[in-house]
Formats: structure tokens, C-alpha cells, sequence
């Protein structure tokens, strides 16, 4: 499919919502492979004799190599130099290609984690460039559109959760090879029926200067700020939940296939608080919708820890709503950017927030097995509480700014 500029307005519009249902879809799918790994932690364990640090690289192994791809292609500005849903289509399918390869090769420790650090550099030309196609097909409904997408990550993230319960909790290829088979559908869908909107900008010249015109410029500086606490939260939570709350229901004798069922549904959860919080932001303003959210996710943050090894049914209840919050603003600050930085340098500046903040998720999702390991779960959720706490001084001060009204049509 291709756009062409003498297409109707009328064509165009009728367009719009199949190209980005279809657009979710693949990103739901392709993001399978994220978590794939540590969705079997416990299994991948016993078989390698893993310690905390070597769970903990199953899922820091993709953030590495996200966070290498996402700041190569932003160098380069790739997603805007190359058609974004070619790039995002031949990226899925690498990344399908590595996780298929760890159980089909029957590798060591090492050799995964370099497939998965492979994993991670393919997904940067997945996540980011997605947000660019989106924002190429919206103008006064961006922040809905965005937060479809990263609602569709999320269902996507959880999804290996979910694939445990068909193939047993133990057997851990059976999750990967199905994992690898739903991201590469998911780079087909994108291949043959996905393209950019009229929004797009013309493809600028390479300028590798721009990635840092960017982080100086004061208005998205704050939005990004507000981000990385956003990410000093998400990826740990995301990550440890689902043990936390296998640990928490063995110790009070449930099945552990309700624990796999509860992780996929505390993560799952927030594809709804995506789309909710992109609804609301659209009317609302990005900058309060993103700061009630942090506030909540922070205050869970805060309590989760203090029910563990209490009665499943309330810890559950309030993992949900944690996992509602804490990615319901993600998609409002790839949308915020969209709107503050020049139309043809979208791509170059949706992959660097992302790159940095990826980066910086590499710390908690590290530094929570070794607080659990030296003092309790609820201590090592609290830390992650603080990011929020930044990220809602950040939105404070970018609606005082004049640049607020470029965001949600005035609305701040």
C-alpha cells in the first residue's frame, strides 16, 4: 500500500482507523517476544542454574539491545529516512528470528542473552517506528491513536504470561517458538497492509546534530524528564510483578497457573488504562491526565509490597489497578513529543525519548532482585515510587509554559 498525495480527504479518513487497527495488531503481536524469556524465569532457571543477576539479564539483555538500536537509528535518523512500515515490518521479523533461535539451537545462557540483546536492537525499529506511523495518520486524536499502540504493546508484553498457561509453566520452548511465530505474523500484517498517513513529513536530510538540538530543547526536556521517571517504574514492575506474585501465592498454596494468569492480567490491564488515558488526554489536557496517573501508580507502588503473602483475591485487585496506571500515560509522552518537535524529525525524536528512557530501565530491573535479596518486596517497590514522584513535578512545570498550549489542541 502507498500513499498518494491526490487521494480525497474522504479516502484518506476512511482509511485512517483500519491502517491503525491493523498497525495495533502487529505491534500487539510483534511485542510478544519482549518478555518471552522472562515470562519463563522460573523454568530457564532450573535448566541454567540462573541466580538473581542472571534472571535479571534475561529482560536487561532487551533493554540493552533496544537501547543500542533505538540511539543507532536516531543517529542515522532512520525512522525518518527509510519507510517506517518496511522498517517496522523487516525489524519484527528479526526479532522473531532471534527468540526462534534460542530454543531450535538449544543455546547456553550466553549465547541467549546475546540473542536476546539482538532481540532488543530489532524491537527498537518496532516500538518507536510504530508511534511515527501513528502520529503520521492523527492530528486532534493523537493521544488516543498513540495510546491504541502502546496499549497493543502492553497486551503484547503480557502475552508470554498468557502462552505459559497453553504450553505448561515449565516448558519454556514451547512459549518461545510460539512467541517468535506471533511476532513474525505480526511483520507480515504490517508489510503488506500497513503504510504512513498524510501527516507525514517530507524525509529530511541526514543530520545527526538534530538528536541533540533535541534534548536541549527546554519544553521536550521536561516531557522526557517526566518520561524517565515514567520508565524508572514501568519495566521493573512489569518485569517482577509476576514473580512477586508467584512467590506471594505459593506461599499462601495456590496453583501456580493462577499466578501466570494474574501476571498476564496485571499487565494486560493496562492496554485498557492506555486507551483510557488517551480518550481523556485528548479533552483533559497530557499534562494532568499524565500526572494523575503517575500519582496513582506511585501511591500502588508504595502499598503493593506490604500484601505479600496476604490474601490473593486483594493483592491481586491492587496489582491490577497498578498495572491500569502505570503504563496509562506512556503513549502521552511519545504524543507530547509528536507535538512539540519539527513534523519531519518526529521519528528521530520518538526514538531517542525511547533509547533513554530504555536505558535508564536497565537500573531498576537490576536494582529490585537485590533489595528483595537484602531487605523485603515492599522496600523494593517503594523505590520505584520515586520516579513518579519526578515525573509529576516535570508535567507541573511544562503547563506553566507557553509551549504547553501546543499540546491536546491548547489544552496543555
Amino acid at each position: 500500500m502507498t500513499t498518494h498525495p491526490a487521494e480525497s480527504t474522504h479516502e484518506m479518513n476512511s482509511r485512517r482507523w483500519p491502517v491503525l487497527l491493523i498497525l495495533a495488531l502487529a505491534e500487539l503481536m510483534a511485542m510478544a517476544v519482549w518478555f518471552s524469556a522472562s515470562a519463563v524465569v522460573p523454568a530457564l532457571t532450573m535448566v541454567w542454574e540462573l541466580d538473581g543477576a542472571g534472571q535479571a539479564w534475561l529482560t536487561m539483555s532487551v533493554q540493552a539491545g533496544f537501547v543500542i538500536g533505538a540511539f543507532g537509528f536516531a543517529f542515522l535518523n532512520m525512522a525518518d529516512r527509510i519507510p517506517a512500515h518496511r522498517l517496522f515490518a523487516v525489524c519484527a521479523l528479526l526479532a522473531a528470528l532471534w527468540t526462534l533461535l534460542i530454543p531450535a539451537l538449544q543455546t547456553d545462557f550466553s549465547t541467549a542473552v546475546l540473542l536476546r540483546l539482538l532481540t532488543g536492537v530489532s524491537l527498537a525499529g518496532v516500538y518507536p517506528v510504530g508511534m511515527k506511523i501513528m502520529a503520521t495518520w492523527t492530528r486532534r486524536r493523537r493521544g488516543l491513536s498513540i495510546g491504541l499502540l502502546v496499549g497493543a504493546l502492553t497486551l503484547g508484553s503480557g502475552f508470554p504470561h498468557l502462552l505459559k498457561i497453553f504450553g505448561g509453566t515449565n516448558d519454556w520452548k514451547t512459549v518461545l517458538y510460539l512467541a517468535a511465530a506471533t511476532a513474525a505474523g505480526g511483520g507480515l500484517l504490517t508489510f503488506l497492509f500497513v503504510d504512513e498517513g498524510p501527516y507525514r513529513g517530507q524525509s529530511p536530510p541526514f543530520d545527526w546534530r538534530y538528536a541533540g538540538r533535541i534534548l536541549r530543547q527546554r519544553d521536550i526536556l521536561l516531557v522526557n524528564l517526566g518520561y524517565l521517571g515514567h520508565m524508572w517504574e514501568l519495566y521493573a514492575m512489569w518485569t517482577w510483578v509476576p514473580v512477586f506474585l508467584l512467590e506471594s501465592f505459593t506461599i499462601r498454596g495456590v496453583d501456580p497457573g493462577w499466578a501466570s494468569v494474574a501476571g498476564f492480567a496485571v499487565i494486560a490491564v493496562g492496554g485498557a488504562g492506555c486507551l483510557f488515558a488517551g480518550w481523556l488526554a485528548d479533552r483533559l489536557g497530557r499534562t494532568v491526565v499524565i500526572g494523575g496517573s503517575l500519582l496513582v501508580s506511585g501511591g500502588c507502588a508504595l502499598l503493593v509490597g506490604r500484601l505479600f503473602g496476604g490474601d490473593p483475591i486483594w493483592l491481586t485487585a491492587l496489582c491490577l489497578v497498578w498495572g491500569f496506571a502505570v503504563v496509562a500515560d506512556s503513549a502521552q509522552f511519545s504524543a507530547a513529543v509528536s507535538e512539540l518537535c519539527r513534523p519531519e524529525y518526529v521519528g528521530t525524536a520518538l526514538t531517542l525519548q525511547t533509547s533513554l528512557g530504555f536505558l535508564l530501565t536497565m537500573v531498576t530491573i537490576r536494582l529490585v532482585p537485590l533489595v528483595v535479596e537484602h531487605k523485603s518486596w515492599a522496600l523494593a517497590f517503594a523505590v520505584l515510587s520515586s520516579g513518579p514522584m519526578a515525573g509529576i513535578w516535570a508535567m507541573w512545570s511544562l503547563r506553566r509554559r507557553p509551549a504547553a498550549r501546543q499540546l491536546a489542541g491548547g489544552r496543555g
